[in-house]
């Protein structure tokens, strides 16, 4: 299953580059043919502003934001396609719905613009789902998402002016929910012989070169007969003689 799991193809890079393609685009087509679409954007409580669900990851303020937006989707895309390929679709789908809706639900006024709900989305069940799946590889990534992006969750709280922590808060609590949710497709912890609920100590081979008391036996009785005929069957000797000339 892991092996299946965490095989590459190039599926990995391009769809993250296309996407992260897609939303400079977009900011290309808004600051210099219609600046206006940067008003479609999450407009909470308002039913108009529901359309920017859809729309706002697309949209950013400034290129100062779109910058600082796009190594962090880029390299955490990359991630989710790589370890968890076979439901990535889903989580980036399903990501920006629910976490634009949870935008327009929790939030009080404002226009709600920019990927980094869904760059929330994207650490937030990367993190959790290594932890829950117990897999080393996913635990190892979680440890490297939270060290990368660790400090990214001071900004779920309203502690700057003008950025939109509730659209945080709300891709934050996707990806948590996500990650407790998707289960299938997922590696699973791998499981060794004596793991497994059918395993029979008595039958292992390496078990049974123990004593009851611990001691290891080199070589079984039945092993030294049956090594010693498959000797004697198996080393052919053949003598050549040859006359000695006169």
């Amino acid at each position: 299953m892991s092996k299946q799991q965490f095989k590459f193809s190039n599926g990995v890079i391009i769809y993250p580059v296309l996407m992260l393609l897609a939303v400079w685009l977009v900011f290309w087509y808004q600051t210099t043919v219609d600046y206006g679409i940067k008003s479609y954007g999450i407009r909470p409580q308002k039913v108009e502003g529901l359309l920017g669900v859809f729309t706002s990851p697309f949209l950013h303020g400034d290129l100062n934001h779109l910058y600082n937006n796009s190594f962090p989707l880029l390299i955490l895309s990359l991630a989710l396609f790589y370890f968890y390929n076979k439901i990535a679709w889903k989580v980036l789908g399903f990501g920006v719905l629910l976490s634009g809706f949870l935008t327009w639900l929790i939030g009080t006024s404002g226009n709600h613009i920019g990927a980094s709900g869904l760059i929330y989305v994207l650490f937030s069940f990367i993190f959790f789902k290594g932890i829950f799946a117990k897999h080393y590889r996913l635990i190892a990534l979680s440890l490297v998402v939270i060290f990368l992006y660790g400090s990214m969750i001071w900004y779920v709280f309203p502690i700057k002016q003008g950025m939109s922590w509730e659209g945080h808060l709300g891709g934050l609590i996707t990806g948590l929910l996500f990650a407790l949710v998707f289960k299938n497709n997922v590696a699973k912890p791998e499981r060794y012989v004596w793991q497994q609920p059918d395993y029979n100590e008595e039958e292992d081979p390496f078990m049974k070169h123990f004593d009851e008391n611990g001691n290891f036996i080199e070589s079984l009785p039945e092993e030294a007969i049956d090594q010693d005929a498959e000797t004697e069957q198996s080393t052919k000797i053949n003598y050549v003689f040859k006359e000695k000339e006169d």
